[in-house]
């Protein structure tokens, strides 16, 4: 998953949307356009049917964003720092800078997101029904109670049953879904075992996910499956769920594995020492037949002086065209080191591998006093990982 389009932030937290997200906004937007609104109101014309469905999904949209944002403040409150959050096709995720230290604020700052979304769900029915009124509903004509309601309560009464699907989906204990969180801080409150916690939770997580698949596919095949019916899209869409919900699963328990097997373990250990380093007026061809083309390094820091002013990857190589590349010079395709994160050689490993997930990179410099001393790469990373054991399947 990319870092995605940001726009905005609340109370410092920062807001982005993933491109993928547009996909749930027109399945949704879709199918009621298509579907549901047509069958429910008869005699609505198009532009209010398309209204009322690009309404609805951005207001799904809005009570995913309300339910991270309540992981978040709530993981603030306990002491948890979360400076993103990202929605995307399955959801959202709260990007916390550090899994919580205690279980407590595991517990509370999961349970309360599935909270929010029942809260939702329970608060759009309410306030559907009393613009509905009983005097309007029909019991032996449903469908006429259905006609008869306007935009405003029909996409309430469509989005309260949503929103409490939402929340007891999320409270399934399997990690990484609130549940599992939930479970996770229980069983770790009760072993103090973290790391046994996170598998327990992890595994029935898979097994969810797993189980997910096997209904999806069974309805891509035409059974009918309890719970979710039958239907190749519906059928499609529960079976990617269960794939994302399965390898989410796994990543998260791997992440803890490494984080332990890192612990203790300085950067120093780990990281390239005394990389090939670059000065910032050499020529983008210079770098390609005298550095890219007969080193191990797939990114170079870029040195003057002494001091660290930048670094230059294969990929900023790649986008300069070979004809252009004697007159372009590194600090043209540089990143400078103002935007650049870095890290200094006594930093536990653990923390280094926690800012190259979060920033998305795949090497950190490694600093010290503005200079340089090494480069630590995701790489070498995993190459410590496997030689302990501790990484079942090589990246």
């Amino acid at each position: 998953m990319g870092k995605g389009l940001r726009i905005g932030s609340i109370r410092g937290i920062e807001i982005a949307l993933d491109w993928s997200l547009l996909v749930i906004f027109l399945l949704v937007a879709v199918s009621l356009a298509a579907g549901a609104l047509p069958l429910w109101h008869p005699d609505w014309g198009a532009g209010l049917v398309w209204a009322v469905a690009l309404v609805s999904a951005a207001l799904l949209i809005v009570s995913v964003l309300v339910h991270e944002l309540s992981h978040a403040l709530v993981g603030r409150a306990l002491g948890v720092k979360i400076h993103r959050i990202t929605l995307f096709v399955f959801g959202g995720m709260a990007q916390l800078e550090r899994e919580p230290q205690v279980w407590k604020a595991e517990f509370w700052m999961a349970l309360v997101g599935p909270i929010t979304s029942l809260a939702i769900g329970v608060a759009c029915l309410m306030a559907g029904g009393a613009l509905v009124g009983p005097a309007d509903v029909d019991p032996d004509d449903p469908a006429a109670t259905m006609a008869g309601l306007g935009p405003v309560a029909t996409i309430l009464l469509w989005l309260g049953p949503i929103n409490i699907i939402l929340g007891l989906f999320n409270l399934v204990p399997g990690f990484p879904l609130d549940g599992g969180r939930v479970l996770r801080a229980v069983i770790w409150g009760a072993t103090g075992d973290v790391y046994r916690a996170t598998r327990w939770a992890a595994g029935l997580g898979r097994a969810f996910g797993l189980l997910l698949m096997a209904a999806g596919f069974a309805m891509i095949l035409g059974l009918t499956v309890p719970i979710f019916g039958r239907g190749v899209i519906g059928g499609v869409w529960i079976a990617l769920i269960g794939w994302f919900l399965q390898n989410a699963a796994l990543l998260s328990h791997r992440q803890l594995v490494a984080q332990r097997s890192l612990e203790g373990v300085p950067v120093s250990r780990l990281m390239l020492a005394e990389p090939a380093t670059v000065p910032p007026e050499m020529p983008v061809n210079t770098l390609v037949d005298d550095f890219l083309m007969h080193r191990d390094q797939r990114s170079f820091p870029v040195v003057e002086g002494g001091q660290l002013v930048g670094l230059v990857r294969f990929e900023d190589v790649r986008k300069v065209e070979p004809g252009a590349r004697a007159e372009r010079r590194v600090s043209d395709i540089m990143t400078p080191v103002r935007e650049l994160a870095t890290v200094a050689p006594d930093v536990a490993a653990a923390d280094a591998l926690q800012t190259i997930s979060q920033r998305e990179v795949e090497q950190l410099p490694v600093v010290s006093e503005g200079r340089v001393h090494g480069l630590l790469r995701r790489e070498d990373i995993l190459k410590w990982l496997a030689l302990r054991g501790d990484w079942e399947v090589p990246a």
